[in-house]
């Protein structure tokens, strides 16, 4: 039984699905009450088959035609849309697995959200087995894309953008799947998010490759995350340009992500995060940050050009958010971490914390800058052997101890402890359906 039907049958009125969406008939307030009626009313029994079918959902008008197609589309269904730029006032749903969204290019298929006055998002997922590919999200109030605990999820040539430029009252996240498995996000762009463009969080075996991230506060965030590969993207002018973060009250703890052939610069955007948020406390300047993550590996990277260093690694307690509660499990501290054969141009002449500016002026001198490198020194006093360490195996580059623990007080190069090497970490492997 389709929604169209579900809705006759509900209310003896018949839906202009081709003039009108069902959400139309409805005051704004009792939108979200109905649409749950529809879904609890139309939903098959749970022992029903799903269907298999490739049916092919053509939408002419968007405006019109795609909520309710995004409700009636059965597994299989792809749904596409026209060129055109498609204004929205309120988010869009979609709760069926296996449907595929395609528009007609991300510079050609928009879909604008500058009028929005209801919803979180621009569009919100809880579905597996999802496409999404060619086509924009801009000015939603909230995140853009939202995909949530969902498995098999390829985001694809995908643009999400606030116009406006940087700015603290643009939605938090772009690109946004958390708690998802089996995740490929490729060939995408994600700009002026107010805290990360690309966010991959709480999930297991994701791909970020080809993408652009620019202008956002964080360009692209792994977050704990369980094997991940983020490659031949191009992180610039963001405040930080890729993060690998632990945060301290999450359930999944994140570890073994590959960083490499990125091309990483020029990421001295002004942090514009709301205050309070983790990433406000990333400086500008910062190419790619490790936070109390494990089994990082960086390596074939481009670094230019970041004001405060190419490669920040520090603990949950020198992170400046660490009045946050950390989960009883919560290891704080980055370890096995392998940095090599990465390219470092010059950076870390003007960092934008006065404090790292001083500690930079006292060692270096007025036209100094800091080492490629530079670490919180701070350490898990029972974890002292090589297994743990921070190894660097990249030509001339240097490692700074900071030793944010002493409040500074002992600052100093590294030491032959971080000339090591650890095992390479194994590739993320996708479903060869997905990495196509």
């Amino acid at each position: 039984m389709t929604i169209r039907t579900c809705w006759t049958r509900l209310t003896g009125q018949v839906p202009a699905g081709t003039s009108m969406p069902v959400t139309g008939l409805l005051h704004p307030r009792l939108m979200t009450l109905a649409l749950a009626a529809l879904l609890a009313a139309c939903s098959p029994p749970a022992d029903t088959p799903s269907s298999t079918s490739l049916a092919t959902i053509q939408i002419s008008d968007p405006l019109a035609e795609l909520q309710l197609a995004l409700l009636e589309a059965e597994p299989g269904s792809v749904i596409t849309l026209p060129a055109g730029r498609f204004g929205f006032d309120r988010s869009l749903t979609l709760n069926t697995d296996g449907i595929t969204l395609r528009g007609a290019g991300m510079h050609e298929t928009i879909l604008t959200f500058q009028d929005q006055v209801a919803g979180a998002e621009g569009l919100l997922v809880n579905a597996s087995n999802f496409t999404i590919e060619d086509l924009a999200i801009e000015d939603t109030l909230g995140d853009a894309l939202k995909i949530a605990r969902g498995d098999h999820i390829v985001i694809r040539r995908v643009r999400t953008e606030w116009t406006n430029g940087p700015d603290t009252n643009n939605g938090a996240y772009g690109i946004y799947p958390v708690q998802t498995r089996h995740t490929l996000i490729e060939d995408s762009v994600a700009i002026a998010a107010s805290d990360a463009g690309i966010y991959v969080g709480q999930s297991e075996n994701v791909i970020v490759r080809g993408n652009r991230a620019e202008f956002n506060v964080a360009g692209i965030e792994i977050e704990n995350t369980v094997g991940a590969d983020v490659y031949n993207n191009t992180a610039i002018n963001n405040t930080g340009g890729i993060l690998v973060f632990n945060m301290p009250n999450l359930p999944v703890a994140g570890h073994t992500t590959r960083v490499y052939e990125n091309d990483i610069r020029d990421n001295n955007t002004a942090n514009f995060a709301p205050p309070g948020t983790a990433v406000s406390s990333v400086p500008a300047g910062s190419g790619l940050i490790i936070n109390s993550n494990d089994k990082v590996e960086i390596f074939n990277n481009d670094f230019d050009s970041n004001d405060t260093a190419n490669i920040l690694i520090s603990s949950y307690f020198s992170a400046g958010y660490s009045d946050r509660q950390m989960a009883e499990a919560f290891d704080p501290y980055p370890e096995t971490i392998f940095i090599y054969d990465n390219q470092f141009g010059s950076s870390g002449s003007a960092p934008s914390r006065p404090e790292l500016d001083a500690l930079r002026v006292a060692m270096f001198g007025e036209q100094g800058r800091f080492p490629d490198i530079v670490w919180d020194g701070v350490t898990h006093p029972e974890r002292m052997s090589s297994d743990y360490a921070i190894c660097i195996d990249n030509g001339e580059a240097q490692l700074l101890n900071i030793d944010a623990a002493n409040n500074s007080a002992n600052p100093r190069l590294g030491d032959e402890t971080h000339q090591c090497r650890h095992s390479p970490l194994a590739a993320v492997s996708l479903p060869a359906s997905m990495d196509m």
